[in-house]
C-alpha cells in the first residue's frame, strides 16, 4: 500500500547526519505519462502518479547553511538547479528520484557525487530578485554538452496548497541508486509555505534535453509555485527495502 501524502514530515530516525536551509524556490512541473519516465527509475521504485499523470520538476534554488546537525555551517549559500522525478518504492513510501542536480561549487559536486552517489553538475549560476521577481539561470560546465535555462517568476500571495501541491512538494525523502542498490535518503522540514508564482520568461537550451527530457522545453510547465524557503535536516540512508519508521 502506498503512503498517504502527508505536509507534516514523518518521523525522522534520531541520527541526523546533515542539515541546510533550501531558499528561495520556484517549482516548475510539467504532467507527463508515467511510462514515458519509467526507465529513469531505480530498481525497486517506479514512478508515483496524482489523476493518472507523473510529473517531471524543474526547481532552481539557493542552498544556505549546510553542514552537520549542530555547529557552524560548513558551506556558505550557493545555488542549485535539479530536475527530479517523484517515485514509490517497494515498501509504499513516496520520494524524489533526481535526473540531474547542478550547483555553482565544484566541491559541493564533488562531495555528493562521491558520498551519495546523486547525479550532481557542475555549472555557471547567478541568482537575482527585485522585490518578488526572481531569476535564475544555470549554465552547464561541461565540455561539448550544451545545456543552459533560464526562469524567472514573479511570487504573489500565499497559496492554499491543495492535494497536488502537497504531492508535489511533500515528499521526505529521495530515491538513489548506489553500489549495487537503491537506498533511501530521509529527510524532514517543515510544512512548506507556498506561494502563487507566474512564470514571467522560461528558456531552456539543452538542460532538459541533457536528461533525456527535452520534449518538454517546448511546452510552457502545468503548475508553478514559489517557496521562501524551509531549514532541511536529512537521516541516514537505508535500503529502499526497509519500511519507513513510524511515530
Amino acid at each position: 500500500m502506498v503512503e498517504p501524502v502527508t505536509a507534516v514530515a514523518p518521523a525522522l530516525r534520531r541520527l541526523r547526519i546533515l542539515r541546510q536551509d533550501w531558499l528561495d524556490l520556484s517549482f516548475l512541473h510539467w504532467a507527463v505519462e508515467p511510462s514515458s519516465i519509467a526507465r529513469f527509475f531505480p530498481p525497486g521504485t517506479v514512478p508515483d502518479v496524482f489523476d493518472g499523470a507523473s510529473y517531471v520538476g524543474l526547481v532552481p534554488f539557493r542552498m544556505a547553511d549546510s553542514g552537520f546537525p549542530h555547529g557552524p555551517a560548513l558551506l556558505s549559500t550557493f545555488l542549485e538547479t535539479n530536475v527530479r522525478l517523484y517515485s514509490v518504492d517497494v515498501t509504499g513510501r513516496r520520494g524524489v528520484v533526481f535526473l540531474s542536480l547542478d550547483a555553482n561549487r565544484l566541491d559541493v559536486v564533488a562531495a555528493a557525487r562521491t558520498v551519495f552517489g546523486l547525479p550532481y553538475r557542475w555549472a555557471r549560476m547567478r541568482y537575482r530578485r527585485q522585490g518578488a521577481h526572481h531569476a535564475y539561470s544555470t549554465t552547464l560546465r561541461r565540455p561539448g554538452v550544451s545545456a543552459a535555462s533560464t526562469v524567472e517568476v514573479q511570487a504573489g500571495a500565499a497559496l492554499s496548497a491543495g492535494p497536488l501541491e502537497h504531492f508535489l512538494t511533500a515528499r521526505w525523502g529521495l530515491h538513489v541508486a548506489r553500489a549495487g542498490r537503491t537506498w533511501y535518503l530521509p529527510n524532514d522540514h517543515p510544512a512548506w509555505s507556498l506561494r502563487t508564482a507566474e512564470l514571467t520568461a522560461f528558456e531552456d537550451d539543452g538542460l532538459l534535453a541533457s536528461v533525456g527530457l527535452g520534449e518538454l522545453g517546448t511546452r510552457p510547465p502545468d503548475h508553478v509555485a514559489f517557496s521562501n524557503g524551509v531549514p532541511a535536516r536529512f537521516g541516514l540512508p537505508v535500503p529502499a527495502t526497509t519500511a519507513r519508521a513510524t511515530r
